[in-house]
């Protein structure tokens, strides 16, 4: 199919909703499908899929506090920390209760963002 050309973008919703929550833009992504940036552009506002500004409150926290940790991106991907962390106390007024995170990634942070309401405590 040659560039530019009408394509239904229907069967690839879900691609196109997560780049452009991974910041991609209309172009790149009517280049990975082959078609128009204005067809995409289209599409995202018949689809109610917008870009989120994250910026002021994912990059700049009041309390901003960074912790060893490693991602695991084999078996069962995830972000481990060091047991360690359960220690700091603004670890356990922030985070041990959370129920859900949601982990935004950019080229120079990867920021946890708590989503859910609170474990209540055992």
């Amino acid at each position: 199919m040659g560039i530019n050309q009408r394509v239904s973008l229907r069967k690839f919703v879900d691609d196109i909703r997560r780049w452009v929550n991974e910041g991609k833009s209309d172009e790149w992504i009517a280049s990975a499908l082959g078609t128009s940036a204005s067809s995409v552009q289209s599409f995202r506002s018949r689809n109610a899929i917008y870009r989120r500004d994250v910026g002021s409150a994912l990059y700049n926290p009041k309390e901003y506090a960074s912790y060893e940790g490693v991602l695991e991106n084999t078996g069962d991907p995830g972000v481990w920390f060091d047991p360690a962390v359960g220690d700091d106390p603004r670890w356990k007024a922030h985070w041990s209760r959370v129920e859900g995170v949601e982990v935004h990634l950019t080229p120079t942070r990867i920021v946890l963002v708590q989503r859910g309401a609170p474990r209540l405590k055992k």
